[in-house]
């Protein structure tokens, strides 16, 4: 009766006891450190507080407000000395976001015909782009700014410039490509172009959601838009136009220029990360089995089809995680654009900290923006990842 008794005591432990499993030493370890790191926080947030009134900074984010000292030389929207900071820092972050779209973009392209090159059978090419990755990856991305931006510099002035087909201009003044001009331009040419693009959206969500998109529908899709786009522009009112880049005077007049600065760092991002993604694709291409090629081609799938319908699918699965990171990394690395006086956010932001002395609001503002910048490429991939991963799935 009294081993019943112990036993029984055994299993229905009392009030203390529950409470101590509840509330072993590990929750109380973890509260510990948590209170620990806000009071560490609230010190160092105090104390930089307190050091910029002794200086005589009010903390606060007042100064977006105030009028900024400076110039901007090269920007996508308007900006003059006088502007808000606040304008200030929206142009450096434009400037960020336009070299990394454009050098995911061009480094994509030519990382993509690197992967597949290095595996052609042509022995000559294959060790061409082995050596290109070697070296690429193996220098410091620092050091490839600087041997752009001096290659820049060293083009001959523009009456000099180096020509190709009369349609691109390289001068010490920058890079002068054929630009595209719109006249007439109204809301109904916006709203017109808008509903295309939603529609062509829908079209795409639909045929993903019902995984019935082939590539040939898809393509054939796309010429449609493009197709309505043309006409949506003279049915609007619109025009568009070629604007060629012509020698005149002591300068290269229309088109669209690429400062030298410009150039440089879209130019050192491009060549970095098609290395890195050159070898991603020759991995994701690798990873496809034999048995896959060789089905395809019991099929009579010629290469190109082999390649574009086949083995590139099954491969994605494999290349866009990775690519992703590499995407992640050429907007950090864009940062580095201020070594070589392209007026990107990290420029502006240095510029704004020095003349405000809110060093600590601007450098909370630059974490910010990139944390966002990077989070939203990020869930844009990974949307990507998964429609990829849904449609590469052989055993479904």
């Amino acid at each position: 009766m009294a081993t019943t008794e112990i036993v029984l005591g055994r299993d229905r432990p009392g009030l203390l006891s529950r409470l101590a499993g509840w509330w072993g030493p590990r929750p109380f370890i973890q509260l510990a450190v948590f209170v620990a790191v806000v009071a560490l926080f609230w010190l160092l947030g105090a104390n930089v507080a307190d050091t910029m009134r002794r200086i005589g900074v009010t903390p606060g984010f007042g100064f977006l407000e105030r009028s900024a000292n400076f110039e901007i030389g090269e920007s996508v929207i308007a900006f003059k000395a006088g502007d808000l900071y606040v304008w200030a820092i929206l142009a450096g972050l434009i400037n960020t976001v336009k070299v990394a779209v454009f050098g995911c973009v061009l480094a994509t392209i030519l990382g993509v015909a690197l992967g597949v090159a290095g595996l052609s059978g042509n022995l000559l090419l294959a060790t061409l782009v082995r050596w290109y990755v070697e070296l690429i990856r193996n220098t410091p991305l620092l050091l490839q700014l600087f041997f752009w931006i001096a290659l820049a510099k060293s083009f001959p002035p523009p009456r000099q410039a180096l020509s190709a087909f009369d349609a691109l201009f390289l001068s010490n003044r920058g890079v002068f490509v054929p630009g595209i001009i719109v006249d007439g331009f109204s809301s109904r040419t916006v709203l017109l172009l808008v509903a295309i693009a939603l529609s062509y959206g829908l079209y795409l969500y639909t045929a993903y959601r019902r995984r019935r998109l082939r590539s040939g529908n898809g393509l054939a899709a796309t010429f449609v838009l493009l197709a309505a786009a043309g006409a949506a522009f003279p049915a609007t009112g619109a025009t568009l136009s070629l604007d060629m880049p012509v020698l005149g005077g002591f300068n290269i007049r229309g088109g669209y220029s690429l400062t030298p600065e410009f150039a440089a760092l879209l130019a050192g991002l491009t060549v970095k990360f098609s290395a890195a993604i050159a070898e991603i694709v020759r991995a994701g291409i690798q990873s496809v089995s034999r048995g896959q090629w060789e089905a395809a081609r019991a099929l009579g799938l010629h290469p190109g089809q082999i390649m574009r319908l086949v083995v590139l699918p099954q491969a994605l699965r494999v290349i866009t995680p990775l690519i992703t990171s590499s995407y992640l990394d050429l907007t950090k690395d864009s940062s580095l654009a201020v070594a070589i006086g392209y007026p990107d956010l990290v420029s502006i932001i240095n510029t704004t900290a020095n003349t405000t002395g809110q060093s600590f609001e601007a450098l909370a503002i630059l974490i910010g923006i990139y944390l966002v910048l990077n989070l939203s490429v990020s869930a844009l991939m990974n949307v990507y990842n998964r429609r990829v991963a849904l449609r590469g799935d052989v055993s479904r």
